[in-house]
């Protein structure tokens, strides 16, 4: 029988690099996700991603010329074509740590009091 030739490095796994830039409000509600423990965010892709599967997210919100560099796992898949037409892509938790908890703030304080508003987003 012929060896194995999976090479040692494929085992180890690495974690993803998700960039979203998001410029207006009405978007950053749809991908905001308040309802996850130290808060969270949809980001579109066609990448498959895993339940559990940790990612590192820099996110661009507004109008803010700095990013947002912090860590998170998934938690939310969308695949493709799903019903309803919604859109592809995966739901990250934020890290319960201080960058986590830094990502949290700065979206709630840029969404405001929309945060209360009872429209639809991207995954609820």
């Amino acid at each position: 029988m012929p060896a194995d030739k999976t090479p040692a490095a494929a085992a180890v796994a690495r974690p993803g690099v998700l960039s979203l830039n998001i410029r207006e409000k009405a978007a950053l509600f749809a991908a905001y996700m308040p309802f996850l423990k130290g808060g969270g965010i949809f980001i579109p892709t066609t990448r498959a991603y895993a339940l559990g599967e940790e990612v590192f997210m820099l996110l661009s919100l507004m109008d803010d010329p700095n990013r947002i560099a912090v860590q998170g796992k998934v938690v939310w898949i969308t695949p493709e074509g799903v019903q309803g037409n919604r859109t592809q892509g995966v739901g990250v938790q934020f890290t319960l740590d201080d960058t986590g908890a830094a990502a949290r703030a700065t979206i709630e304080r840029l969404l405001g009091e929309s945060l209360a508003s009872s429209r639809t987003t991207h995954t609820m």
